[in-house]
């Protein structure tokens, strides 16, 4: 009767910590990433939501965007970016763009974003 051994080999459990740790360089540097779209996402339906109106000017609301992104530190979006469209009281907002994320060497990650608000009538 022989007894066969099962489980990982010291080769096989070093490949997978390897796969394992470029799975987790990923995910770090993707969070910041994302979490700046979703404050880009958060401040474009904030800004349709409040300051939609007749009486306020495209540039106003791309001030408004300028304003809101300063503070929470939005780098890749500006309020020149915004493509902003105004029917009577209707405003509607969107935005696409793209961030290239280096991972290692020549290897990187491009992420393409796009996201629109619009308020009703």
């Amino acid at each position: 009767m022989k007894n066969k051994q099962t489980g990982l080999s010291l080769i096989s459990m070093l490949i997978v910590a390897i796969i394992l740790a470029f799975l987790f360089l990923i995910g770090l540097r993707t969070v910041p990433v994302v979490t700046e779209y979703m404050g880009v996402k958060r401040i474009i339906q904030q800004i349709v939501e409040t300051e939609s109106g007749p009486d306020v000017s495209v540039s106003q609301l791309r001030r408004s965007f300028d304003k809101r992104a300063y503070i929470d530190q939005i780098e890749s979006v500006t309020g020149q970016d915004l493509v902003i469209y105004k029917r009577g009281d209707a405003v509607e907002i969107s935005v696409a763009y793209s961030r290239k994320i280096p991972l290692a060497g020549n290897a990187s990650l491009l992420l393409d974003f796009n996201t629109q608000a619009s308020s009703g009538t």
